[in-house]
């Protein structure tokens, strides 16, 4: 590698970042990550961090996982890549499967469909819904209902579900036929209300009403995170998700579940569907199924549709779509190896004790500084927001959560800003240290931001 001043002297001049200002990285480069190690980062400039972050809510076993690594490289010298393209397969693929088919059995889902990633898996859900309903007669079926705030990647069809602007208007129009109800949030919500169950009654109720107006026989899915992630860590009422599958289930609607983030254990429970006791049709995942070491993902499918594509003889089952890296057999040992690590290390039960304590010292932070409006999270996916008013929620100037984050890396921890939120998705190997090192550096920087 060139050494520290040519990277200092290059750093974004010809690389465009994602999700950020071009112009912007120009004037102020991102920091350069050098190391990892544990549950910490290390940049060009030797400061040690613990990452509050976990690369990208994504690598929760850490970055020191030598079986994961293991099963990488020996992989590599064994079947460094082939396609799976009608006619050739892979051992890990087949083994990954397997395993995957027994992980989310309590979900009902048998079948799995390899991505490159989590936007591949969304748009394959988004198609694959389609398709189940030509297969099934009802052509027409093609709209779907997503959640304002909802975050869906980046492809086409998951930029359209998005319910956010920022991600959408850019590259607008997206596709038609899509519908975005409020999200099942506490905080802010066009309701005025801060009662989840109530919050949730209103919501299946607007489902219900835009059911009426478009047709049931209109529509293929519903998508949704478990917990909403990018969006502000926006955690619904425990009645919601059940809600929205029975609504669903009188209509002959798809569910898709995006786990992306939520599928292996950071809610507290392995994934969020479980956590809401609901079972959905389709289930996107991604990230932390190779803890980040490799760009890999899967669809996992209900006994309901794959039932329906297996016992067609439609031309319209076949499944004409697919990635040239789907069931990489590099990333299938990557994920086998990470769901061993998973099980052994009980991610899930660690997820759900550190992150009952990170919730408790975000809501003695809050009750401490005026700048913190809400605290909120669900296992170790928490997330402060800011405002400058308590009473008309105002979000603060960008240069003060910037002080934020600033401030916190300062005291040793990397943390994520999301508009006026602070968010914090640790590795789920977090001690109650390394819990009380991220609430004390959030301290620090949100006194840095008071000044």
């Amino acid at each position: 590698m060139r050494d520290d001043n040519f990277l200092n002297e290059n750093n974004a001049k010809h690389v465009w970042h994602p999700m950020a200002n071009a112009a912007e990285m120009r004037a102020n480069p991102p920091k350069i990550i050098q190391g990892a190690e544990g549950v910490h980062i290390t940049d060009l400039d030797g400061n040690r961090v613990l990452d509050a972050v976990g690369g990208l809510w994504n690598v929760n076993l850490g970055y020191s996982s030598e079986p994961v690594k293991q099963a990488i490289f020996n992989q590599m010298a064994d079947l460094p890549y082939y396609s799976t393209f009608r006619g050739t397969t892979n051992g890990p693929m087949i083994e990954l499967s397997y395993e995957l088919a027994q992980f989310f059995k309590p979900e009902g889902l048998t079948r799995a469909f390899f991505t490159s990633g989590g936007s591949d898996s969304v748009e394959t859900a988004l198609r694959l819904a389609r398709q189940y309903h030509k297969i099934k007669g009802q052509p027409e079926r093609t709209k779907y209902v997503a959640l304002k705030k909802g975050y869906h990647g980046t492809h086409v069809g998951g930029a359209s579900v998005n319910g956010n602007s920022n991600f959408r208007r850019a590259y607008e129009p997206m596709l038609p036929g899509v519908i975005h109800l409020p999200a099942p949030w506490d905080y802010r919500n066009p309701y005025g209300i801060t009662d989840g169950a109530e919050i949730a009654r209103k919501i299946a109720a607007d489902f219900e009403d835009e059911i009426a107006f478009q047709g049931a026989d209109t529509i293929a899915a519903f998508i949704m995170e478990p917990v909403l992630g990018a969006g502000g860590v926006i955690v619904p009422h425990e009645t919601f998700m059940p809600l929205m599958r029975a609504i669903c289930d009188k209509h002959g609607i798809l569910l898709i579940a995006d786990e992306v983030i939520t599928a292996f254990g950071r809610t507290g429970a392995w994934n969020g569907s479980r956590l809401w006791g609901t079972q959905p049709d389709l289930m996107c995942t991604a990230k932390a199924i190779t803890n980040g070491y490799f760009p890999f993902g899967a669809v996992m499918i209900h006994e309901k549709l794959t039932e329906a594509f297996e016992s067609s003889r439609s031309p319209l089952a076949t499944i004409s779509h697919g990635y040239t890296y789907s069931g990489h057999p590099v990333g299938a040992a990557a994920a086998l190896a990470c769901l061993s690590e998973m099980k052994r290390l009980d991610l899930a039960g660690n997820a759900g004790a550190r992150g009952a304590e990170l919730l408790a010292g975000l809501h003695a932070l809050k009750a401490k500084h005026p700048l913190i409006g809400d605290a909120r999270g669900k296992g170790l996916m928490c997330a402060v927001e800011l405002v400058t008013d308590h009473t008309t929620k105002a979000a603060p100037a960008k240069d003060v959560v910037q002080k934020v984050q600033d401030g916190a890396y300062a005291e040793g921890v990397m943390m994520r800003t999301s508009g006026a939120n602070i968010i914090m998705s640790p590795p789920l190997i977090v001690t109650a240290a390394d819990v009380q090192k991220i609430l004390s550096a959030l301290d620090a920087g949100l006194k840095e931001a008071s000044k």
